[in-house]
């Protein structure tokens, strides 16, 4: 027997999430995990919970549905299905990039066939090719938010947006990533490469295995012993830069160490 497949509903309008409910219910295969009314609470959910599937809609408040594409990154992105209201523009692209959609309002029929579609999908576990789409979707459709601006951060109960500017640096945190940002730090479940990838590369730089530093916090890079140097941040916090990393420092910054 087949394990059931973990589904998710991310949509602000109450009507649409309980026509969505009643519809998955009637699925055998099917096994829900949750709703969610909202992109902040979608991104917490998805990083916070295995999940195999979700309905997402495009139009929220805040945080839309491809931000919470953005925010929850490839690695731990589901099978996605859009539901969406969306001008003809927008869903020839996601039509190109091979994913499927719900036009609002839609009919039973035509949300069996986007159902059907998407546990084959899953059955194929073919998520790491449903990721590259998504990503190549934002550009297409997205193409002005090529970096990550904002992160959703979860802490003591509540659910708060974080500017990437207004990170210093970050370090590696076992599963978790640790972010400094003045005198408070905040943990954030994904792992180094998967944000550089992300993150601006011309506003953030990657000095270890384990560190990214935000550039504008760096004061000064001084040497230290046997050929090493440190990277001095405005307010003093002393980071290790990593030999395997000084020509990229080098080139970012323009300067010969």
């Amino acid at each position: 027997m087949q394990a059931p497949i973990r589904t998710l509903i991310v949509d602000d309008e109450p009507l649409c999430r309980e026509r969505l409910r009643t519809l998955l219910q009637e699925d055998p295969e099917i096994s829900l995990v949750g709703e969610c009314g909202d992109g902040a609470e979608a991104v917490a959910a998805l990083r916070e919970q295995e999940c195999d599937l979700v309905f997402l809609d495009v139009q929220m408040p805040v945080l839309d549905g491809l931000e919470v594409v953005e925010a929850v990154g490839p690695e731990r992105l589901p099978t996605v299905v859009f539901v969406t209201a969306y001008d003809r523009y927008a869903l020839r692209a996601f039509e190109v990039q091979a994913l499927d959609y719900l036009l609002k309002p839609f009919d039973r029929e035509r949300f069996a066939k986007a159902l059907a579609r998407a546990k084959a999908h899953v059955r194929r576990d073919r998520s790491a090719e449903a990721s590259r789409q998504l990503l190549a979707l934002l550009g297409d459709v997205r193409p002005g938010l090529r970096h990550l601006e904002r992160l959703v951060i979860k802490s003591g109960g509540r659910i708060f947006f974080l500017k990437m500017e207004e990170v210093d640096w970050i370090e590696a945190a076992g599963n978790y990533l640790r972010l400094h940002v003045g005198a408070e730090t905040h943990l954030l479940r994904e792992t180094m490469n998967a944000l550089e990838g992300r993150i601006d590369p011309s506003r953030f730089l990657r000095i270890h295995r384990s560190t990214i530093v935000n550039i504008e916090r760096i004061r000064e890079i001084q040497p230290a012993f046997h050929g090493d140097f440190v990277v001095i941040l405005r307010d003093g916090t002393q980071l290790a830069l990593s030999r395997s990393y000084r020509q990229r420092v080098q080139d970012v910054l323009g300067a010969s160490l």
